[in-house]
């Protein structure tokens, strides 16, 4: 994160390391001498004047109506911490493997040096009626640390979620066991020590085992904390620019039992870095996942995956690390997708306010360049901070759509940014085939229209009607659950894949839905957007089309399988080895799994 170049940033060193005064001063970037003429306030909803052609769809704040009671708890009390202003995430996951989605979500909490009510994760568990029970207790997450992210997957391969917990370190790993988690950290020798943002489950040697990396952030202790200042006098939250960088770590698992550091032996090893968002790809197409690292006020990196237990570093050349002018933005969140049905996957990275949001489209031979001045995203991302950030279709068209949550990091921001809040409205960007996007957040419903100190977010069909609904945090506020009223008549497909030689959640595996309007592709995937997770089964929307004539699926492993004339308006299952089932949305609050004709592997 940086800040614009309307502020004159005061920064002091602790008297342990430093006792100058030095001045940082934001870059004015190209951007915003393009786009500052006539744009509007960070805070001020911008005119929507192309809303979706593909029927309306409304978001509904049903956060209190669905039980969902957080307060996130940042420990604040005046003196300004880092790490107040960051957290942080949340996630969709399936807790007892019933077929509805649950809902993580991690706190932060209070500093020793200042007792308050202390802040705890919480879980709550879906009733199949649109409403959740908290079951933070009974689960075994009622423990306290300063939480930032989560990753869920089942690292263990016995058929159920678990769940990875960042922080101001160490972190946590918990196993599930039938619903309640039990703290395995210690056993399976993780516990990264760092100050720990977004992480994610990947099997990167292909060996069936899930592995994990985890973005670290900066050095950073209440002893080590910086003063900075906007007025010279007062102190404001600091950007990462005077903190140290730290390396993010990489662990191997070894069968499940426990995990193993292989951060230097993978090339992966690097003590610049401030990550705050990790995407996994496979952005050459060689069949093996690659790491995309959000770096705040650092280059950006992209980890070729080599095969042989190391990644190189290509994120200069391939076109990812900078903004066109050369400036290493303050970037936040990522995601990776194939938005324009290129058959490759691009990259989406949200940034600080003054610096747009990227959108880095794959053009193949290992290259990327920045559509997002080009395709409308850019204009209207210009004066927002962005965190948490996805892909997803929220209309069903067949044209991934982006959602992006906003909120800055300066409480007092307005003082010497006019144009700039703290409190700041989402971002729905409505994907025009591949070539346009527009901000249709005004027009997607009240909820859209307010401000909020967006931090995580994530995605997910917790009704089990087809349609994705977004989860939303916010720093040292309430979380949001938006649920997704769509009235067009778009049809859908969604799958659930179950590995059985590969990882048993199928992480890195492909699906492709090929039906007359083109071919989609999706990988099933933890990590993305800002410390969350969005939902494990891949939904694809098909627009008006009511029958898929191809599904490809490529499994971590390299099985390849085919299945042909499936219905829509259906959840799909697909198991590695033993084929396809399939059952209706919402038919039963348990779902009823019956084989589908006509369907096989080939």
């Amino acid at each position: 994160m940086r800040y614009g170049p309307e502020e004159n940033i005061t920064v002091k060193m602790p008297r342990s390391s430093r006792s100058r005064v030095v001045a940082v001063t934001g870059i004015a970037i190209l951007a915003v001498m393009i786009f500052s003429t006539g744009t509007g306030p960070a805070g001020s909803a911008p005119a929507v004047t192309d809303p979706p052609t593909s029927g309306a769809v409304r978001f509904s704040d049903v956060t209190e109506e669905a039980g969902i009671r957080f307060q996130h708890v940042n420990g604040a009390f005046g003196k300004k911490y880092l790490p107040e202003t960051m957290g942080s995430g949340g996630a969709f996951l399936d807790i007892d493997g019933d077929g509805w989605l649950d809902i993580l979500l991690v706190n932060s909490s209070v500093w020793k040096e200042k007792p308050g009510p202390r802040g705890y994760p919480a879980v709550y568990l879906n009733q199949r009626d649109g409403t959740f029970r908290d079951i933070t207790r009974q689960c075994g997450l009622e423990m306290e640390m300063y939480g930032m992210g989560v990753t869920a997957a089942d690292y263990d391969n016995d058929g159920d979620v678990d769940v990875y917990i960042t922080g101001l370190g160490p972190d946590r790993l918990f196993r599930n066991e039938r619903g309640t988690f039990r703290d395995v950290t210690t056993e399976v020798d993780l516990g990264n020590p760092d100050f720990s943002t977004s992480a994610t489950f990947f099997d990167y040697d292909n060996d069936g085992w899930l592995d994990l990396f985890v973005a670290n952030y900066v050095q950073w202790t209440p002893e080590t904390d910086i003063f900075c200042s906007l007025d010279g006098r007062t102190k404001s939250y600091c950007t990462p620019e005077p903190y140290k960088g730290t390396t993010s770590r990489l662990y191997r698992n070894l069968g499940g039992r426990r995990f193993q550091d292989v951060t230097r032996e993978a090339g992966l090893y690097d003590t610049t870095n401030k990550g705050l968002g990790v995407a996994i790809l496979d952005f050459n197409e060689d069949g093996l996942l690659d790491i995309a690292l959000a770096n705040d006020t650092q280059p950006n990196r992209l980890w070729r995956n080599e095969g042989d237990g190391t990644f190189h570093e290509v994120g200069v050349s391939a076109g990812i690390a900078f903004s066109e002018d050369g400036t290493a933005r303050g970037a936040m969140g990522i995601d990776a997708g194939d938005y324009d049905h290129s058959g490759r996957f691009s990259l989406l990275i949200g940034n600080f306010s003054n610096e747009m949001m990227s959108l880095y489209h794959n053009e193949g031979l290992e290259f990327f360049i920045d559509d997002a001045p080009t395709t409308g995203v850019g204009e209207a991302s210009l004066l927002t901070l962005t965190f948490g950030c996805f892909f997803f279709d929220f209309d069903l068209d067949g044209w991934l759509d982006i959602f992006a949550a906003n909120g800055h990091v300066e409480n007092e921001i307005e003082k010497v940014q006019r144009r700039v809040t703290y409190a700041q409205p989402v971002h729905l960007f409505h994907n025009r085939e591949g070539k346009h996007f527009v901000d249709v957040a005004p027009s997607a419903g009240e909820p859209f229209r307010r401000p909020y100190v967006g931090r995580g977010a994530a995605y997910g069909d917790y009704d089990n009607d087809g349609d994705l609904d977004v989860l939303l945090t916010q720093s040292g506020g309430p979380a949001r659950l938006f649920r997704n009223d769509r009235t067009n008549r778009n049809h859908w497909i969604a799958f659930q894949l179950v590995g059985e030689q590969s990882n048993h959640d199928a992480i890195g595996a492909v699906v492709k839905v090929t039906t007359n309007l083109g071919t989609q592709q999706a990988v099933v995937h933890t990590g993305g957007s800002y410390c969350s997770q969005s939902q494990l089964p891949l939904i694809f929307g098909l627009g008006p089309v009511g029958q898929v004539d191809r599904v490809e699926v490529i499994w971590p492993l390299g099985r390849r399988q085919i299945f042909q004339n499936l219905r829509a308006n259906r959840y799909h299952r697909i198991h590695e080895t033993s084929g396809l089932q399939s059952w209706l949305a919402k038919s039963d609050a348990t779902p009823v799994r019956t084989h589908v004709g006509g369907a096989g592997a080939k």
